[in-house]
């Protein structure tokens, strides 16, 4: 069987329901092609199944891509409000939970249910378990599944990255992208956990359920949030954030005291100077049993000034030098992708490929933790459909 169409959306994802419904908006015949068996299924498991959709300080400083301007253009022109006015418009109930971070009241379905109608009113065609065998290109696109072939003038490429490969996720996206002789950037796992080297380890993951505010830094980037040991790490959203920026081998240094100095009161010469009194201290800040471990691993030389400024100073910069990442598994996004030099700004076509589009994940920008990977996945996909 034959099908035609205007454009064909490869991924039923947030960055491929935005294009396709922006696309059929405008009258154009669309068809999302999709190889599992319903849309959007990381909408669903997103922000705890309450799909943090979108972020209200959403800024291009927000991102991290080889190109730091190329997302400029797509966020300038499909921004948070713009969406916020959408699930107004379909009556969803939402929140501001932290830093501008916006959740659904009830449930991610009502994000996933909210495109899905627009898709039926936009006239938008999905085909679900279609998993595509080849592509190639002729006068047209030409995508041939195991049962249809379908025809279209447009391609665009939705397909998301390696994160979270048990809902689905495959490299087919940047296979694609190097069948056509687009050059790709390394992906690597972001907003991931980190696992610890052995040493720290054994020291610090049977602890696992602390958290502490923290300020984690790394690669000139730092990120004031909670930060969470686990049994073979460190996670919480300061050390998923700072993970995008970290390469193997590379330090991060943890402030497990923003903005405190845990060691003032020493300097009244009449408080004593013990490990008990240092202990008291720390545990005013810090949960108790963090407090008690890091002084076990960090006890000071000796009782003076300088030693307890050098206390203080490792308390304010601990180094850590993971042993690596949790890996794809429990990544939340993929960061490197589809190199931003072959696509346009304004529209996502490939500069090589007239009629070939890159959106959302796929593509070599990747936001911060809080609604800033979703916010692109709309501007991207919007981009694109009004281009189609």
């Amino acid at each position: 069987m034959i099908h035609t169409f205007d454009a064909l959306i490869l991924g039923g994802g947030a960055a491929g329901l935005m294009c396709a419904i922006e696309a059929g908006k405008r009258g154009r015949r669309v068809a999302i092609l999709e190889r599992a068996d319903r849309l959007g299924k990381k909408i669903l498991i997103s922000g705890g199944g309450r799909c943090n959709f979108t972020n209200l300080h959403c800024q291009p400083e927000n991102f991290l891509s080889s190109n730091p301007h190329f997302a400029k253009s797509a966020l300038a022109r499909y921004t948070s409000v713009d969406f916020i006015a959408l699930v107004e418009k379909h009556r969803i109930p939402y929140h501001e939970k932290t830093l501008g971070q916006l959740f659904c009241d009830r449930s991610a379905r009502d994000i996933l249910g909210m495109l899905e109608e627009e898709c039926r009113s936009a006239g938008v065609s999905i085909f679900l378990n279609t998993k595509i065998q080849e592509v190639t290109r002729t006068e047209h696109f030409v995508v041939q599944t195991a049962n249809a072939e379908f025809h279209a003038p447009a391609l665009v490429v939705a397909t998301g990255g390696l994160s979270i490969p048990k809902i689905g996720a495959t490299s087919f996206g940047y296979d694609l992208a190097r069948q056509f002789g687009l050059k790709i950037r390394d992906p690597w796992p972001g907003l991931v956990p980190l696992v610890l080297a052995a040493d720290d380890r054994s020291h610090y993951c049977d602890l696992a359920g602390v958290s502490a505010e923290a300020i984690a830094s790394c690669d000139g980037q730092q990120f004031r949030e909670k930060m969470l040991i686990t049994h073979r790490g460190l996670s919480g959203p300061a050390i998923l954030q700072i993970s995008s920026y970290w390469k193997k081998s590379q330090e991060i240094k943890i402030d497990l005291a923003p903005g405190s100095e845990l060691t003032a009161i020493f300097q009244d010469p009449k408080t004593p100077r013990t490990p008990a009194a240092v202990r008291s201290e720390f545990r005013k800040i810090l949960p108790d049993r963090l407090a008690d471990r890091w002084l076990e691993h960090h006890a000071a030389a000796s009782w003076t000034n300088t030693a307890l400024a050098h206390l203080e100073q490792q308390a304010h910069a601990w180094t850590i030098i993971p042993a690596g990442t949790e890996g794809y598994e429990k990544a939340e996004v993929t960061a490197g992708g589809v190199d931003t030099d072959e696509l346009s700004a304004k529209t996502m076509e490939s500069r090589k490929v007239p009629g070939l589009y890159f959106i959302g994940e796929v593509v070599d920008v990747t936001g911060h933790l809080g609604g800033f990977n979703f916010q692109w996945a709309w501007a991207s996909g919007a981009a694109a459909g009004r281009a189609l």
